[in-house]
């Protein structure tokens, strides 16, 4: 049985989007990526923007590879609507958490922050269709950010970009995702009211 278009739509128009931010060169990622002094002059566009931005073609190449490995496994375990929330709450809590707990922080750019919501998310709730699997992915998800909040990047990550890793965004993304998994689920639980 063939999948509905529909159904790639989240991965379609995020690739799209990030190809045309791309292919903007230098000038666009400057004026598109997350810039804390910009954001503070009232460029409030940087703070969806810069996830859409990519340090430069292989960035961006392993990002949308990632993004669309994520979608295959995980996509059928929530509807569209739902998996747009994810995307939004990862994006979110990834520009909170750098804004509030990296002030270092000048500049960001790259998808991975909300790859490591999307992930999470669809490990939660593989964990109620499938048990099993689902907890092996997220116990994968939770070796991996350890491995970043102790050792920093994974070996070979910071070469292949040319760039350093914010692994702080991939914690928060993940964060993110791991709460709105457990909304869906806990709405999906609760019992319905009762009408006297």
């Amino acid at each position: 049985m063939k999948t509905p278009l529909r159904n790639y739509l989240l991965p379609a128009i995020v690739s799209l989007l990030a190809l045309l931010a791309q292919s903007g060169g230098e000038k666009a990622i400057l004026l598109l990526r997350y810039q804390r002094d910009a954001l503070a002059s009232g460029e409030v566009w940087r703070l969806m923007s810069g996830h859409l931005v990519h340090v430069n073609w292989t960035h961006l190449g392993m990002n949308l590879a990632g993004l669309w490995l994520v979608w295959q496994i995980f996509y059928p375990l929530l509807r569209q609507g739902q998996w747009w929330l994810v995307f939004g709450a990862s994006l979110l809590v990834i520009d909170l958490g750098l804004h509030y707990f990296n002030p270092q922080l000048l500049w960001y750019v790259g998808l991975s922050g909300i790859l490591h919501g999307l992930f999470a998310a669809g490990a939660v709730m593989m964990i109620r269709e499938r048990g099993i699997r689902g907890s092996l992915f997220l116990l994968l998800l939770v070796i991996k950010l350890g491995w970043e909040i102790w050792q920093g990047a994974m070996p070979g990550s910071a070469e292949s970009i040319g760039a350093a890793v914010i692994t702080d965004a991939h914690l928060y993304g993940a964060i993110g995702g791991t709460v709105m998994a457990l909304l869906f689920t806990v709405r999906a639980t609760r019992p319905p009211a009762s009408v006297d």
